[in-house]
């Protein structure tokens, strides 16, 4: 399968400057990829532009990751409503370094490129910069972008001469990799199609030379619609101290049927035929959730190591009741990061565990949902008011409300 096929077929596909997708099956080239250092840890949002680039790398094309030194002091306005808060010089060195970590566990055993943007401004004259970049830039292709026009409109909230210039930072960008490094590609989300082609632009104005740009659509919640990425409600970071491994990993395989083969495409490097076969295994039993494990396996490995997943995977098998949480001695400490974990003696009271678990809010809901047989010890059903000694394994067992495992407790003896 040749790239153009891949891209294609894995759904990598929004828009590019090629006349020809085929033009990328030709010799191998040098392309760019960047992410600006807004927090310190990228989403899997970003990941799935890395797999993107992963593509490309296995077909043979020279990648620059690049690091935004420079571009995040300002910060992307594009798709904001609103002003950015600008975020420290410290944060961003913090945060760059966080970045280049996550570029090396992703891309390990590859050959690439690490850049900072922030190494070529730093020492740039500001007149220079009005010479050399502005001068080439036309302000119409500017306003006309679409975020501009909705914060400059009658119910926007503005825009700083900062954020308007970004995109000849970036643009500059491609212009600079374009001539120090050989970099002829840019590849990107389809969120950053304007700033990109801006670069494109730029370079032929400047150079009378050719660059171009691929963009991938924007990863989604097939289910939501809700999109991947650090500023939604609920995003799912690849640093574990942002998104526990364990989370990280329950987040795949909880995703529903409808979603799985596109994120199967997407997030892992599985080739046509072995992705049929697993599919069709999948339909032949989709209770065993065969697709959602594989992926689930596949990119926390990938985002965290063998370990790491080995482990989520086991702290996961114990909260759905597959292992017995008595022979989960060797991961307590994760489940104790996951859920709640509360004491009680041999014969204490469920309804107070329920409360200071956090799973009901008083003991009179407490034993409403003890009545309406919605409270599980061990996976077991129970609507009596007092643990027994059988409850417990090793000294504990697992209280759940509901069928959610998110909704469960550790409960430990005293």
């Amino acid at each position: 399968m040749t790239l153009s096929q891949e891209l294609t077929w894995r759904g990598l596909v929004n828009q590019t400057t090629y006349k020809d997708l085929t033009a990328l099956d030709g010799q191998p080239l040098t392309f760019y990829w960047g992410v600006d250092p807004s927090a310190d840890s990228m989403t899997i949002g970003n990941l799935a532009a890395a797999m993107l680039v992963k593509c490309f790398m296995k077909h043979g094309h020279r990648a620059v990751l690049l690091v935004g030194g420079a571009t995040g002091l300002i910060g992307d306005p594009d798709g904001k409503t609103d002003e950015r808060s600008l975020i420290t010089p410290a944060e961003i060195a913090h945060n760059k370094r966080a970045i280049t970590t996550q570029y090396n566990r992703l891309f390990k055993g590859q050959s690439f490129k690490v850049v900072d943007n922030y190494a070529w401004f730093k020492a740039m004259p500001y007149l220079d910069f009005l010479r050399d970049v502005g001068k080439h830039v036309p302000v119409r292709q500017m306003l006309a972008r679409e975020f501009v026009q909705t914060r400059l409109g009658e119910q926007g909230s503005g825009i700083s001469y900062a954020e308007f210039s970004y995109v000849l930072i970036q643009a500059y960008d491609f212009l600079h990799l374009y001539q120090k490094h050989g970099v002829r590609l840019q590849v990107c989300g389809s969120d950053q199609w304007g700033n990109a082609v801006a670069g494109v632009d730029l370079i032929r104005r400047k150079t009378g030379g050719e660059a171009h740009v691929f963009s991938s659509p924007l990863v989604t919640n097939r289910a939501t619609g809700a999109k991947f990425g650090k500023s939604e409600a609920g995003a799912v970071w690849l640093d574990p101290a942002k998104t526990t491994p364990t989370a990280f990993y329950q987040f795949w395989i909880n995703l529903d049927d409808a979603s799985v083969e596109a994120y199967l495409k997407i997030f892992t490097e599985m080739d046509k035929t072995e992705l049929e076969r697993l599919l069709a295994a999948h339909a032949k039993e989709p209770g065993q959730r065969l697709a959602q494990t594989s992926l689930a396996e596949s990119v926390t490995r990938l985002a965290h190591g063998d370990k790491s997943m080995e482990t989520a995977k086991l702290v996961t098998d114990v909260l759905i009741g597959k292992v017995p949480v008595g022979e989960a001695a060797g991961v307590l400490g994760q489940i104790r990061a996951e859920i709640a974990t509360v004491h009680a003696a041999t014969d204490g009271s469920i309804t107070e565990a329920l409360v200071t678990a956090g799973l009901a809010g008083s003991n009179t809901e407490a034993r409403r949902l003890l009545g309406d047989n919605a409270i599980s010890v061990n996976g077991r059903k129970v609507s009596r008011e007092t643990f027994e000694p059988g409850d417990f394994q090793n000294g504990r067992l697992l209280l759940r409300r509901g069928k959610a495992f998110k909704d469960s407790a550790l409960v430990e003896l005293s």
